[in-house]
């Protein structure tokens, strides 16, 4: 499969939108008010949420041409009614929310990388909106998560690299050095944490995406027994999975059909076609296809670390080169002085806010 196949690409989504007869110029402005409606659903994508698309969507789609919509009726799971008119920028030209550099935390750097004075970051190539995904140019990589690489580095002093990679070959850029961190919605997990460390950034919440009108809720390891799940593999939801599979044989229920998808077009084509029953993935991108799509729902929620523990999302870097310190007190500052709000805002990720970073917290736990 080619490294274009890989991509979430705004054309290729653009070829997929249900607007019979207008122009690629009239359907990015469709995909900028279906951008606006995904947005308002994200901002409810809390563990019980279940984020549903109101009529709103039709008549965003309407003034598509404009570019623009207004989504006053547009509601999230539950959550109150959003009126403000959003604007999404496509384009590989972001205004990012930016900070001072603060010298005090840019001396925790290793001095290697100070002398160097910029920071590779390497993330997923499969991922989607709202976490990282390609602009319109089907190039520049965009998003939550190169947002914050940005406002993190800012405070460091650094210059930003950002590549891309399937979500296996991401470790491989670390564990060659390559890459300095990884910052793709990253779970912390105790199996990785004896190879890497961390500073945490953001909630991890986890989402079931069925086809709209499935008829069923996953909220534990008997749910899913014998249904057909979707997964990224190497994510810490297939290692769920696999245990919850293990669960139910032990049970004496059937065991969970696992499929495999490194990208998001594979798998929305699959639980549209009704080849897989649900997909498990980060509970924003699955919010943001409901939304968009209308084909589908959230049929349940989970913390990324398991029933027990909340996840967390975090920079990964190689473990002992002294960058996770240094991370967690420049996601500190820009918790403090309210730019990494206003990030997580933009994206409406608020709900998944952490109140301060952690280096190496407990993570989900290793199996036996």
């Amino acid at each position: 499969m080619s490294a274009n196949s890989r991509r979430f690409r705004t054309s290729s989504l653009l070829d997929r939108l249900p607007f019979v007869g207008l122009a690629v110029g009239s359907r990015r402005g469709a995909l900028a008010s279906l951008l606006t409606i995904a947005a308002l659903a994200v901002t409810g994508c809390a563990e019980s949420a279940e984020p549903d698309v109101s009529p709103a969507a039709a008549a965003a789609a309407g003034s598509a041409a404009a570019g623009s919509a207004t989504a006053g009726n547009a509601t999230a799971g539950g959550s109150a009614t959003a009126g403000a008119t959003a604007s999404i920028n496509l384009s590989p030209d972001q205004n990012r929310v930016s900070t001072e550099k603060v010298d005090a935390i840019a001396d925790l750097l290793p001095q290697a990388i100070r002398d160097r004075g910029s920071i590779v970051v390497t993330g997923s190539s499969g991922s989607a909106p709202p976490l990282r995904f390609y602009a319109d140019d089907d190039t520049t990589v965009i998003g939550s998560e190169v947002d914050l690489a940005y406002l993190f580095a800012d405070v460091l002093g650094l210059k930003v690299e950002i590549g891309a990679a399937d979500w296996a070959q991401n470790f491989v850029q670390i564990d060659s050095g390559k890459a300095d961190v990884f910052i793709s919605n990253v779970t912390v997990t105790e199996e990785r944490k004896e190879k890497y460390d961390f500073a945490t950034y953001r909630n991890d919440v986890l989402a079931f995406e069925a086809k709209a009108g499935a008829g069923f809720k996953i909220s534990d390891a008997k749910d899913a027994a014998g249904k057909i799940i979707g997964v990224s593999s190497g994510t810490n939801q297939e290692k769920i999975l696999v245990d919850w599979s293990a669960e139910d044989v032990k049970n004496g229920l059937a065991p969970i059909d696992i499929k495999y998808f490194q990208n998001s077009a594979d798998y929305y084509l699959a639980l549209s076609s009704g080849r897989i029953d649900a997909y498990f993935g980060p509970n924003p991108t699955a919010a943001y296809h409901v939304a968009t799509a209308g084909q589908s729902e959230i049929v349940g929620t989970q913390s990324g670390a398991g029933p027990k523990l909340q996840g967390e999302i975090a920079v990964l870097t190689k473990k002992g080169n002294g960058l996770a310190p240094a991370f967690a007190a420049a996601i500190n500052h820009t918790i403090e002085n309210g730019t990494y709000a206003k990030v997580l805002e933009h994206w409406n990720l608020s709900n998944e806010a952490v109140s301060q970073s952690r280096v190496n917290p407990p993570g989900l736990p290793k199996t036996g």
